[in-house]
């Protein structure tokens, strides 16, 4: 009985997998570049133009090592040149800690680069990652609900930047929870496979909604996905991050020449 309960699950995800390809275009535009440094550069270049657009920009920022050298950046180079008070931030996800704790995505935005440009705190939008995790997920979801536009009957982000970890997981959207990229709601309560930790994401139908979506991925430890996510090889169905496409506006890759690698070949 549990052998046969077990193929009736792998039969049910295999199912799922193949309802999310049939809806999906999947093209994407890659932007490859030397090093992870240039890869900031350009993103923050690009993010200077599309923010002089409007007059609020809403943007779900990413955690990662890559985002870490952007926010110095932009701090650095981009304080007096970037117009912050058109800009609201969010969280594409968030680890369920504190806002002080080294883990939290918050914390790593703050420090570097928050806490050093002139905005307006109800320009941040934080994940409050030390409520009670389901509670939390369902009270920021209200919030992007009510507080974006919507487009296509969603709440539409202007960006969101995502990075993709070794296991094609991206946001907070792990193989093992791959149906989120389906769920009916704004957030999801994801947990991460080996740690247990629990952390509040944004589900795939509003990642995919964004006006534009930004991956940024560097490092020779991301070439393989980043081939199998681009190119469709191997088991590139069951990778969270090949099923993000923005269905009505731009998916753009930044790579650094290592991330790149298998790419080209």
């Amino acid at each position: 009985m549990l052998c046969s309960f077990s193929l009736y699950l792998k039969l049910r995800q295999h199912e799922f997998i193949i309802s999310i390809h049939k809806s999906s275009t999947m093209s994407h535009q890659q932007h490859i570049f030397s090093t992870k440094q240039a890869v900031a550069k350009q993103f923050a270049e690009d993010l200077l133009q599309w923010t002089n657009t409007t007059e609020k920009f809403t943007i779900a920022l990413s955690g990662g090592s890559t985002p870490k050298v952007l926010f110095k950046l932009l701090a650095k180079e981009y304080l007096d040149r970037m117009n912050w008070q058109h800009i609201h931030f969010y969280w594409g996800d968030e680890r369920c800690v504190p806002p002080n704790h080294a883990d939290s995505n918050f914390k790593m935005t703050y420090d570097l680069l928050l806490k050093h440009i002139p905005i307006h705190q109800l320009n941040v939008h934080r994940i409050r990652g030390e409520k009670e995790p389901l509670e939390e997920a369902k009270r920021y979801g209200k919030l992007v609900e009510y507080s974006l536009r919507h487009v296509n009957g969603l709440p539409q982000f202007d960006l969101v930047m995502l990075g993709m970890g070794d296991d094609g997981h991206t946001a907070s959207i792990f193989p093992h929870q791959i149906e989120f990229l389906k769920s009916e709601e704004v957030c999801e309560l994801a947990r991460h496979p080996e740690s247990g930790q629990f952390r509040v994401t944004l589900t795939g139908k509003i990642i995919n909604n964004a006006k534009r979506i930004a991956f940024l991925v560097t490092g020779a430890g991301k070439a393989q996905k980043v081939d199998e996510v681009i190119n469709h090889k191997d088991n590139w169905m069951y990778l969270p991050a090949a099923h993000i496409q923005a269905q009505h506006g731009d998916t753009i890759w930044y790579l650094d020449e290592a991330a790149a690698s298998a790419v080209k070949d």
